[in-house]
């Protein structure tokens, strides 16, 4: 039986959170953003917070990429965080 969006989801989550610091594939920023992105739009939604100030750089800059998502689906963001883990 295929596995559903979900699970290859959750697979995908688990196989890019447990990749070593030091190994073989290591995503750039924009990268990192994308699956940063992809992640909030596919477990919660469109972004739900307010955008932090500018004494945070790192969090606005996240928040951005969420932010620029905004209107996918769960089910689509769950695919495209798939997709860019499966064209590694």
């Amino acid at each position: 039986m295929p596995l559903s969006v979900q699970e290859k989801f959750d697979k995908a989550v688990a196989y890019v959170k447990n990749l070593p610091e030091d190994g073989p594939y290591q995503p750039d920023q924009d990268t990192k953003l994308k699956y940063y992105a992809n992640f909030k739009q596919g477990t919660e939604g469109d972004v739900n917070i307010a955008k932090p100030g500018v004494f945070s750089p790192v969090a606005r800059v996240k928040w951005s990429a969420w932010e620029g998502v905004k209107g996918r689906s769960k089910e689509d963001a769950q695919k495209e965080y798939v997709k860019l883990l499966v064209e590694v």
